[in-house]
C-alpha cells in the first residue's frame, strides 16, 4: 500500500494540492494537459485518498448505520437492498448491523454508530430505546424507521417512517380464513413491544369482530422465529378443540407452522388450514396447499427509505413534516 500523500503528488505534478484536488474530483477547470500529468503522478505513486480526510472536509462520512432484528431474514435483506440501490448511486456505503431483537444490543449499536460519525441510520427496532432515539435525532443525526414504530407516539411523529399497513393486512388476512368458515382460529404471534406484533394482533381480533365472532383466539406469543412457529403449532395440536386454521403473523415464524404441520402427518388444507403474513418460499413445495399470504414488497420499500435518507442527509426540507409512507400489500394465494 502507497504512503503518499498528496502534497507529493502536487510536487512531482509541479502544481499546487488544491489543482490535484480538482482532478481527483473531478471539479473546477483543470486544463487536458495537467489533467494527464497529475494523473499520470498519481498511477506511479499509487496515490490513494484519505477517505478519513475526506469526510471531515465534507463533514459526511458517506456510510450509512442499519440496524435491523435479524440480518438473515430475507425481508430486511430486501429493505436493505433497496436502500443501497439507492445511497450508492451517490457514493454512501452501508454498515449492516444486526440487533437480535435485544433492546440493549440495540441501545449499543446505536451509540456505536454515532460514535462512528455515521451519516443516518435506519432502524427497525425492537423497542425500549426511544430515549436514546430521541437523544441522537436532537443531535441532529436522522433516523429513518423502517418496518416497526416506536412505543412512544410523540417520539415516534418525529421520525420518518416506511412500514406496512399491519392492522389492515392482518384483519384481510383472517378474514379470508373466516370467509372459508373457519371459527377456531389459532394465532401465532410475535412479540407486543413491537408495533408489527401489537398491530397485527389487533387487525385479526378487529376481522374476528367483524365476522361476528367472539375475539378469542387461541394464540402463541414469540419473537419471530421458526422455532416458535414449531412450537406454535405443538401447542395448537394439544389444544381442546384444536384449532381448524392458523394465522401466523411473520414469515419466519411461518416457516416454522409448516415444517411442524408437515412433520405431524397433517395435510394443508384439508386437516389445517394457514394463512401467513408474508410468503413462505417453501409453501410452494407443498401440494395445493391452499396458503394465504401477504405479498410484501421489502425491495420497494427500501428504495422509498433510500429516497428519504439522502432527502435527510443534504438537509432539504428542513421544516417540512417526516415522510410517512405505508404500504397496503395484496393478499395471494399458493394453489
Amino acid at each position: 500500500m502507497s504512503n503518499a500523500t498528496i502534497k507529493q503528488v502536487a510536487a512531482e505534478a509541479g502544481v499546487s494540492t488544491a489543482t490535484v484536488s480538482r482532478v481527483l474530483n473531478n471539479s473546477g477547470f483543470v486544463s487536458d494537459l495537467v489533467k494527464k500529468r497529475v494523473l499520470d503522478v498519481v498511477n506511479r505513486l499509487n496515490y490513494q485518498p484519505s477517505a478519513i480526510a475526506r469526510s471531515l472536509k465534507q463533514d459526511k462520512t458517506f456510510m450509512i448505520g442499519i440496524i435491523v432484528p435479524d440480518i438473515s431474514n430475507s425481508y430486511f435483506m430486501g429493505i436493505s437492498r433497496g436502500i443501497e440501490d439507492v445511497v450508492g448511486q451517490e457514493g454512501f456505503q452501508l454498515l449492516f448491523c444486526s440487533s437480535d431483537d435485544n433492546s440493549v444490543k440495540e441501545n449499543r449499536l446505536l451509540l456505536l454508530l454515532q460514535e462512528k460519525r455515521v451519516d443516518a441510520i435506519v432502524l427497525a427496532t425492537s423497542g425500549g430505546n426511544d430515549h436514546t432515539i430521541k437523544w441522537l435525532t436532537d443531535s441532529g443525526l436522522p433516523i429513518v424507521l423502517v418496518d416497526r414504530k416506536l412505543e412512544t407516539i410523540e417520539t415516534g411523529r418525529m421520525l420518518d417512517l416506511v412500514a406496512e399497513d399491519n392492522a389492515d393486512g392482518a384483519n384481510r388476512l383472517t378474514s379470508k380464513l373466516l370467509d372459508e368458515g373457519h371459527v377456531r382460529i389459532g394465532v401465532v404471534n410475535g412479540p407486543s413491544r413491537v408495533s408489527t406484533g401489537s398491530e397485527r394482533y389487533e387487525g385479526v381480533l378487529q376481522a374476528m369482530q367483524q365476522h361476528g365472532l367472539e375475539p378469542n383466539p387461541i394464540v402463541y406469543n414469540g419473537d419471530f422465529s421458526t422455532d416458535d412457529g414449531i412450537k406454535a403449532v405443538r401447542m395448537f395440536l394439544e389444544a381442546e378443540p384444536r384449532p381448524t386454521a392458523i394465522v401466523s403473523l411473520n414469515n419466519r415464524m411461518s416457516l416454522g407452522v409448516l415444517l411442524e404441520i408437515v412433520r405431524s402427518g397433517l395435510r394443508i388444507p384439508d386437516d389445517i388450514a394457514i394463512a401467513s403474513f408474508g410468503e413462505v418460499e417453501a409453501g410452494s413445495l407443498l401440494s395445493n396447499p391452499g396458503l394465504y399470504y401477504i405479498d410484501q414488497h421489502p425491495y420497494e420499500m427500501g428504495k422509498v427509505a433510500g429516497d428519504i435518507l439522502l432527502r435527510r442527509i443534504r438537509k432539504e426540507e428542513k421544516n417540512g413534516e417526516p415522510a410517512f409512507e405505508i404500504f397496503r400489500n395484496e393478499i395471494k394465494q399458493v394453489i
